[in-house]
């Protein structure tokens, strides 16, 4: 066997077994859905802030670009406990690089030149304190990322990263089948509540659940179209579906800014 087809059945493999609620579609259909790491890190105060930042834009983020790993977003935490949180979203086209370019980072020499600082700091003064890591699954209705517009001109946006946990992975499925086949998603897209991604977590923490990310102008934009999309009528009759009851049974919500140096 070739190694890329080895590589690609193991692939499918390996993620059957991070998520037992997961059911995972046919290669043909998983070759259409990107797969997102979602990094969340803890920052020390102080000036040491200014390591993990220079070592993504400088290293890490240069080092995925060139492996075709883009766009990654950057972002730090409006306000609240979790200020001192860096969530980092790297898009991965398969599971293949997901789990390769680890090791084809550390045989990269300018990436390691560029993460050089990084990668010595010593015990006593780290990059950051400790992350956590969550392999998502892009939903088959936004099976690609969506870059708002406002990033290329780099306009001021708000992300809402939202994450909606499930009593069992039954309800979850069904949670992700209302925003697939019921319409959830076509009818965030008709009132303008602009998802940059949906996410099925196949490994991670508090699962089942899922996360995804909207993107608004501020928070006065986010107010006026979670209201529109309240009082639709398509959500009205959605959500009062028996079918999709008690899909969720615990929901975070975290409002996130983009750092200078994100690609979305």
């Amino acid at each position: 066997m070739k190694r890329r087809s080895f590589l690609k059945a193991s692939s499918v493999t390996g993620a059957a077994m991070l998520s037992g609620w997961s059911g995972l579609e046919p290669l043909a259909a998983q070759a259409q859905q990107e797969f997102y790491e979602l990094r969340v890190y803890e920052m020390p105060t102080g000036n040491r802030k200014a390591v993990l930042n220079d070592y993504l834009e400088k290293a890490a983020i240069p080092a995925w670009n060139r492996l075709g790993i883009a766009p990654v977003g950057v972002f730090s935490v409006v306000s609240g406990a979790n200020a001192l949180m860096l969530h980092v979203l790297i898009p991965y086209r398969d599971l293949d690089w997901f789990l390769s370019t680890p090791a084809t980072l550390a045989s990269d020499a300018q990436y390691r030149k560029a993460a050089a600082a990084y990668l010595a700091a010593s015990i006593d003064n780290p990059a950051y304190t400790r992350y956590e890591s969550w392999l998502l699954r892009a939903f088959k209705n936004v099976p690609r990322l969506r870059v708002p517009s406002e990033t290329a001109e780099k306009k001021p946006r708000l992300f809402e990263l939202r994450v909606y946990e499930s009593h069992s992975e039954t309800a979850a499925l069904k949670k992700i089948e209302m925003f697939n086949d019921g319409g959830e998603i076509a009818l965030f897209d008709r009132i303008g509540l602009r998802p940059v991604f949906f996410g099925q977590t196949l490994a991670g923490p508090r699962q089942p659940n899922l996360v995804y990310m909207t993107v608004h102008q501020d928070m006065a934009a986010r107010e006026r179209a979670w209201d529109v999309f309240r009082n639709d009528g398509g959500w009205k009759k959605l959500s009062a579906d028996p079918a999709f009851a008690n899909a969720v049974s615990a929901m975070t919500i975290t409002f996130l800014r983009p750092t200078a140096y994100s690609q979305i």
